[in-house]
């Protein structure tokens, strides 16, 4: 998969007595973190307003700007700590959410970091081994299995001390380092690579949905102004048509996820139709849940069938605005929780089916986002929708033609941009793996 990598085992090896560790080699010593490091909180007090702030995240410690909105915001950083090049870091908090543990490697000179981060220092000016070490315990969710049984368990800086690491030369900890740089940035280049090309399926696959559903698939047809502010020239014989004309409007039940039952009735919530797996053409097993049969008997307004539409009426950031479900299914399900029924009153599957591509477009949605109210929640209310304008095709033939074409069309996009992924989710299954061989002495380095 890689090329000129220069790898071995060592001669002989030894029981760690680490479960997560296993073989070491015969001469590699273990000893506690604590051996190592020390753990250091320094706060910044009034000096914060002349220190740069840091963060960690998922892909390592960053610059933030201080007037960044996203997340919870402290109103003023005097209770920060300094963090500073090569110091390590962990966010070592909500351990039974695994993607909120995280770990980070300094490489700015000074910073500012959330008190509820441990810092680790030591008196080396090359902390890379280590933090590649401590990268592989958190890529195999080691930390999230030592936190404890709580919701919200952590381990706080006494626990980190008492891991076992190992006490390696500084000349071997510096092979390593060098060697897993060269061979995770090779890695880290080919993922970018696939992540761009990923995207510019996606673009491609959005252009070709914009072009069918508001030009058609006649190059050669003659154009008209829509007159209306999201769109240019339609096909002469299309028809612009407000929801309210076209569609009945419905609300969802008030559920909630203490009313969810393992089998019931089927029930579509905000959570799906917010979900990423959601595509808006289709409901997929993952997007369905269940509430008790009783609510089937007590809320038939909230029932929604095949040809209908589940809009979500609010959306924690602006571009979920408009995002929807299509029953495209022969079943009865419910709207749950935050959600606008658009039933269909012409009982007709083909126009719901080229409206749900329509509702995928970036010209259809900016004109509801330029409707919607909030801040931090948007509000996307019945009126809204039902002035919203959509583009009609002048036959159910040409609607089919053109739902027709995309189902191919974006299948096709969509199995490539899946082949995409299983390439990267292959190279990062590898990163992590030669990771972890190479920091516990599984493959022996050699320069």
């Amino acid at each position: 998969m890689l090329q000129n990598e220069i790898t071995k085992r060592y001669d002989t090896y030894k029981n760690s007595c680490v479960d997560w560790i296993g073989l070491i080699p015969e001469n590699w010593k273990l000893v506690k973190t604590g051996r190592i490091f020390r753990n250091i909180k320094e706060i910044v007090g009034e000096k914060s307003v002349s220190t740069e702030r840091l963060a960690l995240t998922l892909n390592g410690v960053i610059k933030r700007n201080k007037n960044d909105a996203e997340g919870l915001q402290p109103e003023q950083f005097d209770g920060y700590q300094y963090l500073r090049k090569n110091q390590l870091v962990f966010k070592l908090i909500d351990l039974e959410n695994v993607n909120t543990s995280r770990v980070g490697l300094c490489p700015f000179d000074e910073g500012m970091v959330s008190p509820a981060y441990i810092v680790l220092q030591n008196n080396s000016n090359d902390n890379r081994y280590y933090h590649y070490y401590f990268l592989s315990l958190w890529h195999n969710e080691i930390f999230n299995h030592l936190g404890g049984d709580g919701v919200r368990s952590a381990l706080n800086a006494k626990d980190l001390l008492n891991i076992p690491t190992f006490d390696l030369s500084k000349e071997m900890q510096k092979q390593i380092a060098e060697y897993l740089d060269k061979k995770c940035g090779e890695v880290d280049r080919v993922v970018e690579t696939e992540k761009s090309v990923i995207e510019k399926l996606k673009e491609y696959k959005q252009s070709v949905i914009t072009e069918a559903v508001t030009k058609g698939l006649d190059k050669n047809a003659p154009l008209k102004d829509s007159g209306i502010e999201w769109l240019n020239k339609i096909p002469q014989n299309w028809n612009i048509e407000k929801l309210k004309n076209l569609y009945s409007f419905g609300k969802g039940l008030s559920i909630t996820k203490e009313d969810l039952t393992e089998s019931g009735i089927s029930v579509i919530s905000y959570g799906q139709i917010h979900s990423k797996t959601n595509t808006g053409t289709c409901i997929t097993d993952d997007l369905i849940r269940f509430v008790p049969e009783n609510y089937l008997k007590n809320n038939p307004q909230s029932l929604v069938n095949k040809g209908d539409f589940i809009f979500a009426d609010t959306s924690e950031d602006i571009e979920g605005a408009g995002n929807c479900v299509f029953v495209d299914k022969e079943m009865t399900l419910f709207a749950g929780y935050h959600s606008i029924i658009l039933r269909n009153k012409l009982f007709d599957y083909i126009f719901g089916k080229y409206l749900s591509y329509l509702f995928k477009t970036i010209q259809w949605r900016t004109q509801v986002r330029s409707r919607v109210n909030g801040i931090k929640v948007y509000s996307i209310s019945q009126k809204i929708l039902k002035e919203i304008t959509v583009l009609v095709p002048n036959t159910q033939e040409e609607q089919k033609r053109i739902t027709d074409y995309l189902d191919k069309k974006c299948s096709e996009i969509d199995k490539a941009i899946v082949d995409k992924e299983q390439v990267i989710e292959k190279f990062t299954e590898y990163k992590k793996s030669l990771i972890y061989e190479c920091v516990t002495g599984k493959k022996r380095v050699v320069v």
